[in-house]
């Protein structure tokens, strides 16, 4: 049995035969898969849905902190008992020091996770495609971040 993520892929695949636009949006494919009757919100997706527009809402809220540094106010923490994992979410200038070491360590490891997925992604097209010029990509960000502070306090 196919897992959910491998049945949107399939939705993907099934829209590229069917000769539609491509490269496409995903509210396009989602329209085409929506209008052919292949897909069909659940009950259950409802309450996920809201809490995934919530997510996104709680991630996309700022500040400005003293400092004059636009922060995000919402961070996620996963926690587990047991067999269970579950997010909680809390405010940066009310939470525990334990919840934002927590955050903050997991997002630095999503971004790791990124990073690691770039370069495979990097490697794999410059050494199947052979590109006269191979992408090069500098993962030490110091500089980025250096230039991007020297930005701002120049505005």
């Amino acid at each position: 049995m196919a897992t959910y993520s491998e049945h949107m892929q399939e939705l993907v695949r099934e829209y590229q035969a069917a000769g539609k636009k491509w490269p496409a949006s995903t509210r396009d494919i989602a329209q085409w898969a929506v209008d052919q009757g292949k897909w069909k919100p659940q009950p259950s997706a409802v309450v996920s849905q809201c809490a995934d527009h919530l997510a996104r809402a709680m991630r996309d809220e700022h500040v400005t902190d003293p400092q004059g540094r636009r922060i995000r106010t919402k961070h996620a923490a996963t926690y587990g008992q047991g067999s269970e994992q579950f997010v909680l979410w809390d405010d940066i200038r009310t939470a525990s020091h334990e919840h934002m070491k927590l955050a903050l360590q997991q997002r630095r490891v999503q971004i790791l996770g990124d990073c690691k997925q770039l370069k495979a992604d990097g490697d794999s097209y410059n050494e199947n495609r052979k590109p006269t010029e191979p992408i090069q990509i500098v993962f030490d960000f110091t500089l980025d971040l250096e230039e991007l502070e020297l930005a701002k306090r120049a505005a």
